[in-house]
């Protein structure tokens, strides 16, 4: 079996044993009154089995993306964020700017 496969089936099992655990920690804890909603349902194992599945599918996706970006080589130094300092032929000089207002009496203000 490929690595790359064999990587994903063990993921998929870990994002299944972490799904389990916090569905269990939501019945638990009552979390917006599921517990009751599920044991009194007649449809409730409907319920648990698809809070089940959805969670594998996210733990097991976020295992397997933190999985492969562990797996990137560092090949190149960290370099980036140079300062170096700007030629002064560069800078511009900051000139005041005058703009001229012309006095206006407070009713022409209120409108």
């Amino acid at each position: 079996m490929p690595e790359l496969v064999r990587l994903y089936i063990k993921n998929i099992v870990m994002g299944f044993g972490l799904a389990v655990a916090f569905v269990g920690l939501l019945l638990w804890f009552n979390v917006a009154n599921l517990w009751h909603l599920i044991s009194t349902s007649d449809v409730g194992y409907i319920a648990l089995a698809l809070l089940v599945v959805f969670n594998t599918i996210v733990f097991a996706g976020v295992q397997f993306a933190i999985a492969v970006m562990r797996m990137a080589e560092d090949e190149t130094p960290p370099g980036g964020g140079k300062r170096d300092a700007i030629p002064a032929q560069h800078v511009a000089e900051m000139v005041p700017v005058r703009v001229p207002v012309e006095p206006q009496s407070r009713k022409q203000l209120r409108r």
